[in-house]
């Protein structure tokens, strides 16, 4: 006897999975400027690759001869699938289904998706849109009970991120414990236009006193500076873009190494105008970017955070075909001092390419932490202190290359001092307990008053202090190792790069990714 008609029975029951909340619902979705959940799924997807796991899971309702009469499938949908030939599990929201909400979902399809991950030790792409599987206000009476807020199943996060590559994609308003999966990643975007994140949305804000829009209250410009999200961008397709080169640096979890990319830069290529990139105006910025992407092996340079913890660039990149985690001072932002929100930036970056075995590049111009009132109100020493921590954690290869400043506890924080660093400085460098700027006339004060011309006395005590400083007096004494021509830079990153190589060892980090 043939097994026919369960297998018909299989079909009707995916046939009403596909059809997510219904007509009405999916066109309003669309209607809205964004794709459904398996449409999402597709786009992220090689083609044919999407293998779904408890497709026929949901909400069934039986006539009156049990047999099925409608059915509803969970409004999260996950599985196994392939992103550029690379083996990932997807899971996401489906928002045409009660907003994402507890009402329709089964939870232990959230936690079966990150314990595959995590088991199989493959990357994992969460596409959050609603409250992720949280409650509404309608719960207390579609359960008849009100649920006790716990973290049953957030296990099975922490040991996603200390394992595989976690990426979050925002691509709608996203609160509750959507909000918690969007940040507990290591790479998110959001859309700009179509995306929020928050806690709680303006109807429960509201009753605060506060009435915000959804852009005013959670927007990616709110979410970018609070270090909440890493990236905005105008569409899902580039949303897609994004964690696809994302995972291209990374390898499928922390038992593995980062696999080599392309070779076609030229290790030995030389970057003239380095060589005039640092002003000798102290007092003059110049832009630190170009510099970083003139370094890196062409068109590799994938930043995160950008907006957030401003005095430090980060991002991921190739030299001469390694990927390669970069750091990077900005000294368009706080002079390049270390804010609070900097050192947060810095511990979390750090803490990525420990976790992931990227040997880490840092071009330093840093004055030191932050100083003034902001400054301790924010509580930037404590930070500051963790993101040192973080730095001395680390077991990765360092490759610093200090261009300007290095002065106090944040300009030495450049490197894991228990360890051996490939370090150079250019010619134009500058370092010590504190910038002389602004010290001399304290330091000095008796002598300048007590001279017949005080400003030519100034002139003169500056004069003799910047030859001491000189970073040709600290190579003396070898606590520089290596000054070099600008212009080599890059052939001397490559060098490092290749030597790091064979000496990053697979395994879990001992304690684990904080998000």
């Amino acid at each position: 006897m043939s097994w026919q008609p369960e297998l018909d029975e299989l079909k009707r029951r995916e046939a009403f999975a596909e059809q997510l909340g219904g007509v009405e619902r999916v066109k309003r979705q669309k209607d809205g400027g964004r794709y459904t959940i398996r449409e999402r799924i597709d786009l992220l997807a090689d083609d044919g690759t999407f293998h779904e796991v408890g497709k026929i899971a949901g909400l069934a309702q039986y006539d009156g001869r049990n047999d099925l009469d409608s059915f509803m499938a969970s409004n999260f949908v996950f599985g196994r699938a392939k992103v550029d030939g690379r083996p990932v599990v997807i899971g996401g929201d489906d928002f045409t289904v009660r907003g994402g909400s507890a009402d329709a979902t089964i939870k232990e399809k959230h936690m079966m998706c990150e314990q595959m991950a995590s088991s199989l030790r493959l990357p994992l792409l969460r596409i959050v849109e609603g409250s992720g599987g949280g409650g509404s206000v309608k719960t207390i009476e579609t359960r008849g009970r009100a649920n006790l807020p716990g973290s049953v199943g957030w296990n099975l996060v922490v040991e996603c991120l200390a394992t595989v590559p976690r990426v979050g994609l925002g691509l709608g308003s996203v609160a509750g414990i959507g909000a918690a999966y969007l940040a507990a990643t290591h790479y998110s975007v959001m859309l700009k236009d179509k995306s929020a994140l928050f806690v709680a949305g303006p109807p429960v804000v509201e009753h605060t006193g506060q009435k915000l829009t959804k852009n005013e209250l959670g927007g990616y410009k709110i979410q970018l500076r609070a270090g909440a999200v890493d990236e905005a961008v105008d569409t899902e397709e580039e949303a897609f873009e994004c964690a696809r080169r994302f995972l291209s640096y990374l390898p499928p979890s922390v038992y593995e190494l980062p696999p080599r990319g392309d070779q076609n830069d030229d290790p030995e290529r030389q970057v003239d105008w380095l060589l005039d990139a640092i002003p000798r105006d102290i007092r003059k910025v110049y832009k630190m970017r170009p510099i970083v992407e003139a370094l890196v092996d062409e068109g590799s340079f994938f930043e995160m955070g950008r907006m957030f913890g401003r005095s430090v660039i980060t991002g991921l990149a190739r030299m001469d075909g390694w990927p390669v985690a970069v750091m990077a001072s900005d000294p368009y932002s706080y002079g390049g001092c270390w804010t609070a929100d900097t050192c947060k930036k810095v511990q979390k970056f750090v803490d990525l390419a420990e976790a992931f075995h990227l040997p880490i590049i840092y071009l330093v111009d840093c004055p030191g932490f932050e100083v003034g009132l902001q400054g301790e109100m924010n509580g930037t020493i404590k930070e500051g202190v963790r993101a040192m921590t973080a730095i001395g954690q680390t077991s990765v290869p360092w490759c610093p290359i200090i261009v300007r400043n290095a002065f106090g506890v944040a300009g030495g924080a450049h490197r894991n001092p228990a360890n051996h660093s490939t370090r150079y400085a250019w010619p134009s460098a500058r370092w010590g307990s504190l910038p002389l700027e602004g010290g001399i006339e304290a330091a000095y004060r008796a002598d300048i008053d007590a001279a017949d011309d005080p400003e030519q006395e100034l002139r003169n005590i500056e004069d003799r202090l910047n030859k001491l400083r000189s970073p040709f007096r600290t190579a003396e004494s070898f606590w520089i190792e290596e000054i070099i021509d600008p212009r080599d830079t890059r052939r001397l990153l490559c060098e490092f790069a290749n030597l790091a190589a064979p000496l990053r060892t697979p395994g879990k980090y001992s304690h684990g990714i904080r998000p």
